[in-house]
């Protein structure tokens, strides 16, 4: 089974709610996908929305999401606000009839995510998470191994994101009302790539430190999955962890190198030893590559992508659920 392929997206005009660094990303590399195009970007704040408009060439620049959702010129909305933010933005943009891609995670908790779900079912909106990491080659040659059985039976998930961060307590990574901590922002990565390769897990058990100011430091978690599967995850925000991952099956495994979840290389590597090493390569940093599958999904009438599709976004929401209650990690004002 070959992987899905990488060709150019029909057209699609983007708005972009909020300005900052993942926004500037997204903008950024949109730039390498010829058809698309960002028409707007929306912000709280005036000289936020003109100095993302300067920067990156974008000619309507709204103040308020409200008026980015209801510019007719914008085809698909990218929701690039803090994480507390995501559910409100979406909202508006689906109920407004706009495609909606929402940066990862999707939401705070799994109650928004299906508040987001049954919105774009009943409106027949196209509604994605911006996980990233799934559009890469690297990844999508590693659904197609798995899928033609190359490893055997799947038994172990292995992956790990730990970042150095900034340590003031000011900073939205460790400000416990902006959703911070180790879990939402890198958790995440790993969580849904064990979610991609063994499904929803049956039952999870989690540890975790905590920072003075109320956030998750560092987590550990072992997912356990039907016929004794696991998946062992770590994240960090104050340690650079070796960031890699790995799958083993009974006939081979796969190792993934650092940093995995960006566009990088792998190996297959057979019981005997045998090792094949693989490196596809993509241009720019590869987050484009999502805007291509919402590109593709509203030309041919999609409200949901079969790469990340929503249920399991729910089902991913509903595992860091379980984690942070195991920890006792809530969010001040924290509402479906």
């Amino acid at each position: 089974m070959s992987p899905e392929p990488i060709s150019e997206p029909p057209p699609l005009r983007w708005g972009i709610i909020g300005s900052g660094k993942i926004a500037g990303r997204f903008a950024g590399d949109l730039q390498l996908l010829p058809r698309s195009e960002v028409v707007a970007v929306g912000s709280r704040s005036a000289g936020a929305a003109e100095s993302f408009g300067e920067r990156f060439d974008v000619p309507r620049r709204h103040v308020g999401y409200e008026a980015l959702v209801a510019d007719d010129d914008v085809q698909a909305v990218y929701v690039a606000t803090p994480h507390p933010a995501h559910h409100d933005a979406a909202m508006l943009a689906i109920e407004a009839g706009k495609a909606v891609l929402v940066e990862k995670p999707f939401t705070l908790n799994a109650a928004q995510a299906r508040s987001l779900v049954d919105a774009a079912r009943a409106n027949g909106t196209f509604l994605m998470e911006a996980m990233w990491t799934r559009f890469l080659p690297h990844v999508a040659e590693i659904r197609a191994l798995l899928a033609g059985g190359r490893l055997g039976d799947l038994r172990t998930v292995q992956a790990d994101h730990g970042q150095s961060l900034p340590t003031d307590p000011a900073h939205r990574i460790n400000n416990p009302e902006l959703g911070g901590g180790a879990l939402l922002d890198l958790g995440v990565y790993p969580v849904s790539f064990a979610s991609m390769v063994l499904g929803r897990p049956a039952a999870v058990t989690a540890r975790c430190a905590m920072t003075s100011t109320g956030v998750d430091r560092q987590t550990s978690l072992v997912l356990e999955h039907d016929e004794g599967r696991h998946a062992v995850i770590t994240t960090a925000l104050d340690v650079r962890t070796p960031n890699r991952a790995s799958i083993s099956g009974s006939e081979a495994r796969i190792e993934i190198d650092a940093v995995w979840y960006t566009p990088t290389s792998y190996s297959v590597i057979d019981l005997d030893g045998t090792t094949e090493f693989r490196h596809p390569r993509v241009e720019g940093h590869g987050i484009r590559l999502q805007a291509g599958e919402v590109a593709r999904a509203v030309a041919e009438g999609r409200t949901e992508s079969d790469v990340m599709p929503l249920d399991e976004s729910i089902s991913i929401m509903e595992t860091m659920d379980e984690v942070r209650r195991q920890v006792g990690l809530v969010y001040p004002g924290e509402s479906a």
